[in-house]
């Protein structure tokens, strides 16, 4: 981030200074997102990134952005983009540029990354997992609430209960109310209540009425260490750790991806001591927890940001469109 800050910076400096005149040009690829939402883990998607560096050191071509979308928007401009910033008299290789590019997006549409599994099958691998290499890390990538999810899902906590897939954790599950009601005990009581899937059933699963013991109570407040959140200090808000058949949940007020390892360290969780850990990311987690896993797999809990994008209602996004419509052409 910082250093597209200072590219951005420069290139307007210059422009200022009349040593160059931008214009910028825009293809909009008919999808919803690239295939991989723009993991730079992937190393097709990465060689998109990698090659439009490449042209931003040719003469004339002043930047060149690749926009991997974000199909829980629900705008008309809605899907990935290639953005070229030229000087003038170079209009013509910058289109070249940008359709090229472009073109290897709309290509690779159908090549995805991800294996998604059901929740079923998410605990069935937690149950089994072996940790002796680190806990199993699994992604509840369809609540995301870095991505719009409510983050209060809670098909994968049922399956994993279910499975008696502990010890693990659970991270996090954003429920205010929930939240309230802990902290008006202390550590160590024992409480039941009802927790998660309270602003949709429809996506991700309703309330589930638990049982267990606090285990922590905090004001939610953590400082990243990382490598996305290194530094920085944020805060969940009134924050408790409910221990429910061997699997500490992570019960907050205030919404919040999981991108670093002191968003669970710092609330008394250690991934070393656990079987697996859910977090609800995407994409972002993997940069911070990737490294201590044992493995990563991904789940589907058909959440608000469910990949099976037909199950959200589309009202502004241009159509044709892919997938929602899979004669769409480019």
């Amino acid at each position: 981030m910082r250093s597209i800050g200072r590219q951005a910076g420069d290139l307007l400096e210059a422009t200022m200074r009349g040593r160059v005149a931008p214009r910028t040009l825009r293809v909009h690829i008919p999808m919803l997102d690239e295939a991989n939402a723009g993991r730079t883990d992937v190393p097709e998607t990465a060689a998109l990134y990698a090659d439009a560096a490449t042209h931003e050191a040719e003469p004339g071509i002043l930047a060149v952005s690749i926009n991997a979308g974000f199909s829980e928007a629900d705008i008309t401009e809605m899907g990935p983009t290639v953005l070229v910033t030229h000087d003038q008299g170079h209009q013509a290789r910058a289109a070249r540029i940008a359709e090229s590019l472009a073109r290897r997006i709309w290509d690779g549409r159908g090549k995805v990354a991800n294996a998604f599994l059901t929740p079923d099958q998410a605990a069935a691998r937690a149950r089994d997992f072996d940790a002796a290499k680190g806990p199993l890390v699994i992604a509840d990538y369809a609540d995301n609430p870095g991505a719009g999810a409510y983050g209060d899902a809670t098909a994968l906590l049922q399956a994993l209960l279910r499975a008696g897939a502990g010890p693990g954790a659970f991270a996090p599950m954003i429920d205010p109310e929930a939240a309230a009601i802990l902290h008006r005990h202390k550590v160590g009581d024992s409480v039941t209540l009802e927790l998660g899937g309270k602003c949709d059933p429809t996506f991700g699963g309703g309330p589930l009425r638990l049982t267990g013991e606090i285990r922590h109570l905090s004001d939610g407040t953590y400082t990243g260490d990382g490598p996305i959140l290194g530094g920085i200090t944020h805060s969940f808000g009134p924050t408790a750790v409910l221990r429910v058949q061997g699997i500490d949940i992570l019960v907050v007020t205030l919404p919040g991806q999981m991108l670093d390892l002191q968003q669970v360290r710092t609330f008394g969780i250690e991934p070393a001591d656990l079987r697996f850990l859910v977090v609800k990311s995407m994409q972002h987690f993997r940069a911070a927890f990737e490294p201590v896993s044992g493995e990563v797999i991904v789940c589907d809990t058909g959440a608000l940001a469910t990949p099976q994008a037909h199950l959200r209602p589309y009202a502004r996004v241009r159509r044709p469109v892919w997938p929602l419509d899979r004669d769409a052409s480019f």
